[in-house]
C-alpha cells in the first residue's frame, strides 16, 4: 500500500504486526530524486512496527531478460536503487517482475536456446543485484505478470541458488491466465511454487483483466488458494493489492467469514 493509505490503516496494521508491503517506491522518477523524505514519513508511520516490511520494486519498462546490453544496465541500476530503499526502510524484501510473457509459453521451445538465453539474460542483469540483496537480507520475489506456465519462474529463482531470490504470486494475474490464457488455476501455482513462496498479493478478477478488486468481488475460489498456502505456514507474505484502497478492511472481514483469515 502507498504511505497514504499506511497512515489510515497504521493501527490496524501495528495492532496484529502484519505484513506490509510499500509502494511508493515504483517510479523512476522517485528512485532518481530524492527519496529519503519518503522514507523518513515512513519510518515515523511505522514507529512500533515489528513486522515483515517490504517494497514494491520498480518495473516500468523494466525487462529483467532485456538483450540490449544499454538498457539492461538501466534495469540492473533500478534494482540497486530499490535495494537502496530497503536498506534506508529495512525493508527484507522487495517485489520485481517476471520476465515471461505469453508469448514466450509457446515459443521458448519453438526456438533453440530461448529458454536458456532467457535466463542468462536475467542471471546478467541480477549479477550486481544478488551479492547487495544478500549482504543487507533482501529477499527479491519474482511475482507472475503474464506467466501461463506456474513452473519457469520458480526454475528461474531456484537457479540462483541464493536467500535473495524467491517466487512471489499474484492472484489476480495467475487467475486472469487461467481465465483468457489456458493456464492452471490459482492454487495449481501455489502448489507448484512450492518452498520457493515467499510473497502473495491477494487481489480478486474475473479471469478477463487484471482488476484488483476487493476479495469476493472476482470469481477466484478462495478456500482452494488459502488451502494450498497450508503447508507453508507462515513463510509466504500475504499483500492485498487492491485498485481501491477502500477494500482492504473488507476483504479480510469476507476471508474472516470464510474461516480464511485473522
Amino acid at each position: 500500500m502507498p504511505l497514504d493509505t499506511l497512515e489510515t490503516l497504521r493501527d490496524w496494521i501495528i495492532e496484529d504486526q502484519r505484513d506490509l508491503e510499500l509502494q511508493d517506491f515504483i517510479d523512476a522518477k522517485v528512485l532518481n530524486g530524492d527519496w529519503r523524505p519518503i522514507v523518513d514519513r515512513a519510518r515515523g508511520l511505522l514507529d512500533g512496527y515489528t513486522g515483515r516490511l517490504g517494497i514494491h520494486g520498480p518495473f516500468w519498462g523494466l525487462h529483467l531478460a532485456n538483450p540490449d546490453p544499454d538498457m539492461r544496465a538501466i534495469v540492473t541500476r533500478r534494482m540497486e536503487q530499490g535495494l537502496a530503499v530497503c536498506e534506508a526502510l529495512g525493508a527484507t524484501q522487495m517485489v520485481i517482475h517476471s520476465p515471461y510473457s505469453t508469448w514466450d509459453y509457446n515459443n521458448l521451445d519453438n526456438l533453440p536456446g530461448a529458454r536458456e538465453r532467457i535466463s542468462e539474460l536475467v542471471h546478467t542483469t541480477l549479477a550486481p543485484v544478488i551479492p547487495r540483496a544478500e549482504e543487507i537480507g533482501v529477499t527479491m520475489v519474482l511475482e507472475n505478470i503474464e506467466d501461463k506456465d506456474p513452473d519457469a519462474r520458480r526454475h528461474l529463482a531456484e537457479s540462483f541458488d541464493s536467500s535473495a531470490v524467491a517466487v512471489s504470486i499474484d492472484t489476480g494475474h495467475a487467475h486472469y491466465a487461467h481465465g483468457s490464457t489456458g493456464a492452471a488455476p490459482v492454487d495449481y501455482f501455489i502448489h507448484r511454487a512450492g518452498g520457493s513462496l515467499h510473497h502473495l498479493h491477494l487481489q480478486d478478477t474475473d479471469g478477463y483483466a487484471d482488476r484488483h478488486w476487493a476479495i469476493g468481488k472476482g470469481s477466484i475460489n478462495w478456500p482452494s488458494v488459502f488451502n494450498a498456502l497450508v503447508p507453508l505456514g507462515d513463510q509466504p507474505r500475504l499483500i492485498l493489492e487492491l485498485r481501491d484502497k477502500a477494500g482492504i478492511l473488507p476483504s479480510v472481514q469476507y476471508l474472516r467469514e470464510l474461516g480464511l483469515a485473522r
